[in-house]
């Protein structure tokens, strides 16, 4: 067993889960939230839900699942080297995105648009409405009932959600409604396993768009050339290997800006660590700033790359379509269910019939968050296909 930090979560000295449980004799508490999380129908689901592209789109593009499963890999390499608990920065890599919908962020922000008047949607709560309530796996409980540092993990992993200026009662709803919020420490950093699981999604995401753009043809190596860091590695690669291929230089480029991201953070953090010299978990959360962090060097490539990546993909007119497209999906399901949820399947239909459209419009988004994109184009052939009487 790798040698834990001071700072590091102690599975030993979990606060517990609120649906009192015996412990497992063959795993530690963060490795059966992990297990929970792998064997949860949200994460299976996952396969079939858009990152960037939709799923049906092309085999080799990333999906919510494909994209989960890189941040935990991220996570647990960097938790191996600062001596965290590996365990459960897995677990809040696996669990981040449990709460998307379909069709990535354009179905969020049209399930948002849908669920306006009824106090929103948003896919961090959500996340943790399908963990401590959507899941029926057990007996005994709703939900999943993960670790306090799990849940506090899940849903703090971004920062603190309350302050001076956010009550508890300007948190989206889905957040409100579980009874043991306020014990989670809101206006807290999260624990260092989430700090690293949150910028590992940023490593994720940030260089395998680079991949997936170039795969789908939405923009070319020579378009990166200009771009601080990126277009220097790019560059790299060229030289070494003039004999490959744009895709086989896209390949070892990201594999390297990889690296170059992970030891950043890794350093930065290890000065932030030599400063404040924290003694426990407790205290990094207590810090009143992150702990892990990447150098301000690494801010001016970041930003040029992101600006890059909205131009390119995110606002390219294919994805444009296809975010349009999902849109008028969601928005016309989220209608037919509201106003007739005699349509919705059991057990559905028989939860939302008797009650009052408030009520009733958060159990139809609950419905839509949790399909697929392949389902939810599905439902929408049944319900608008006059010729689909099945």
């Amino acid at each position: 067993m790798e040698k834990r930090a001071p700072y590091a979560t102690r599975h030993e000295d979990t606060r517990g889960r609120f649906h009192q449980e015996a412990d497992s004799a063959t795993r530690t508490p963060f490795q059966r939230d992990r297990d929970r999380i792998i064997h949860s129908t949200a994460f299976r689901r996952l396969k079939q839900k858009t990152q960037v592209f939709v799923a049906h789109e092309g085999d080799h593009f990333r999906t919510r699942l494909t994209h989960s499963l890189e941040v935990a890999q991220i996570s647990r390499t960097i938790a191996r080297i600062l001596g965290l608990d590996e365990d459960l920065a897995e677990t809040l890599a696996l669990s981040h995105d449990l709460g998307h919908p379909p069709f990535g962020h354009a179905g969020e922000d049209q399930l948002d648009a849908c669920m306006a008047p009824y106090q929103g949607f948003d896919h961090n709560a959500q996340s943790l409405r399908i963990v401590t309530r959507l899941e029926r796996r057990y007996p005994q409980f709703p939900g999943l009932n993960l670790t306090w540092e799990s849940l506090e993990g899940l849903v703090k992993h971004n920062g603190p959600l309350t302050g001076p200026d956010t009550p508890v009662t300007s948190l989206p709803a889905a957040f409100r409604d579980f009874p043991q919020l306020e014990t989670l420490e809101l206006d807290q950093f999260a624990g260092p396993e989430a700090q690293v699981a949150a910028l590992s999604d940023d490593i994720a995401y940030n260089n395998h768009d680079i991949d997936d753009g170039i795969a789908a043809g939405l923009f070319t190596v020579a378009d990166l050339m200009e771009l601080p860091l990126v277009g220097d590695v790019f560059r790299g690669v060229r030289v070494e290997y003039p004999e490959i291929d744009d895709r086989m230089v896209s390949y070892e480029a990201v594999r390297r800006l990889i690296g170059l991201w992970i030891n950043d953070l890794v350093e930065e953090t290890r000065r932030r660590i030599a400063r404040v010299k924290p003694g426990s978990a407790a205290e990094v959360r207590a810090l009143g700033e992150p702990l892990i962090a990447f150098s301000d060097a690494m801010e001016a490539p970041q930003r040029a790359l992101r600006v890059f990546l909205y131009a390119r993909m995110y606002k390219h007119y294919r994805v444009n379509r296809m975010r349009s497209k999902a849109k008028r999906v969601l928005a016309y399901l989220f209608e037919v269910f509201l106003n007739e949820p005699e349509t919705l399947p059991p057990p559905w239909s028989g939860m939302a019939m008797p009650l009052e459209t408030p009520q009733r419009a958060r159990i139809v988004c609950d419905y839509v968050a949790g399909m697929t994109d392949s389902f939810a184009l599905e439902e929408h052939r049944r319900l608008f296909d006059t010729r689909a009487l099945t």
